[in-house]
Parts: C-alpha cells; structure tokens; sequence
C-alpha cells in the first residue's frame, strides 16, 4: 500500500510538472484526443446527452461525496465511529486537495465553438475523475475491513466501482470539459488520497492497546 501510495502520487506530481512546463508532446496529445472524441460527440447529440447524465447526476461529485457520507453515517451508528472519521475525513481532505492543485495549477479547460457540457473551476485534476477514484476506493476498503467472511457481492462491487471510475473519467473526456491528463492525474491523486488513509488508519489502529476493547473488524 505504501508502494502504490508513493508511485500514484509521484506520478501525478510528473503530469502537473509537465502540463505546468508546457510540455509540447504531452499538450498535443492532449488537444488530438479531444478534438476527436467532441467530433464524435457533436455527431452523436443523443449519445452525448445519456453521457451527461451519467457524469452530471449518477458520477457526479456531490452525488459520491452524499453516499460516502452516508456510509460513515452507517457506520458510526453501528459503533464503527473511528472507520467512519476516516471515510468522511478522507473525502473532505481529498476535496481540499483537489482545489488546491486546481488554483495552484490554473488550466483552462477545453474550449468549443459547439459545447456540449459546461464546468466550473480549473480543468487539473479532473474532479469528478479523482473523487470517484476516492470514494469507490473507500468504499471496497471498507467492505474489506467490516467483512468477516468471503462475501459473495465482491466482485460485483468491486466491478460497479472499476465502472464507475473509469467511466465518469471517459465522460469528461467526451463532453469536451476536461483533458486526458486532467482525468488521469484525478486518478492518480485519488488513489494517493486512498492508500494514505489506509495506511494511516492501520497505524492508528496498531497503536491501540489490545486492551482498549478495539472491534476486530476495525483492525483489518
């Protein structure tokens, strides 16, 4: 976890040097693949329209960061209060990550004669692309951590979020509002954001005495 925790986050930090530096190859990557997929957007106006739908309403970030929530809710009232601090803690601090990149980076987002979708704030990172990044993998996480058998939903669950990442991540893309880098590094700094709170609540949870009465399950 400390391995894919420092490689996501160096990762990222190469793409905001490189969009910073204006990094010629990595800019007209970029703008071809853009200029593509909104060509084929504009060309298909109902397929565009199913696709803000899905990054609008069902991906979009207040929609995550409400059902995250309410598994911390869920979970501090069955007594898991600590897990439950760390799922709603790990959302707000990955928000506030996520600003901060913004203005300190200050992209502009693509820009069209023909828009199909509109969006606030800088283009990098990809928010809608990095807080599904850190909610779905908060949510596996703690399916894993309260789990005390194999459960048979695994892999569903875990389908539904590969989906639901990848998938708001290709909907920024062919709406127009975002750059492949801006996705990328949105999923590259969510899964940092992840894997650090994973690490910091297992060394939270192994300094606690034994004695403390500390469920099993929160141990995970």
């Amino acid at each position: 976890m400390r391995t894919s925790a420092v490689i996501s986050g160096c990762l990222a930090l190469v793409l905001l040097v490189l969009v910073v530096a204006g990094w010629s190859p990595l800019l007209s990557f970029d703008r071809a693949v853009d200029e593509a997929l909104h060509r084929n957007a504009v060309d298909h106006p109902g397929f565009a329209r199913l696709h803000r739908v899905l990054s609008d309403w069902v991906w979009d970030p207040l929609t995550l960061r409400v059902l995250a929530f309410a598994v911390a809710l869920v979970l501090a009232r069955s007594g898991r209060r600590r897990l439950a601090l760390w799922v709603a803690g790990t959302v707000v601090a990955a928000a506030g990550v996520q600003q901060a990149v913004k203005a300190l980076v200050g992209r502009e987002r693509p820009v069209w004669p023909d828009p199909l979708d509109s969006a606030s704030f800088a283009a990098f990172p990809s928010g809608h692309a990095m807080t599904a990044a850190v909610v779905c993998g908060l949510l596996l996480w703690v399916l894993a951590v309260v789990g005390r058998e194999p459960w048979r939903g695994w892999g569903t669950a875990a389908g539904v979020a590969v989906v639901s990442v990848l998938g708001v991540g290709w909907t920024r893309l062919y709406l127009g509002v975002h750059w492949p880098t801006d996705v990328l590094a949105g999923w590259l700094l969510g899964w940092c954001c992840v894997a650090v709170a994973i690490l910091s609540y297992r060394r939270t949870a192994g300094r606690r005495s034994p004695s403390a009465g500390t469920p099993a399950d929160e141990e995970a």
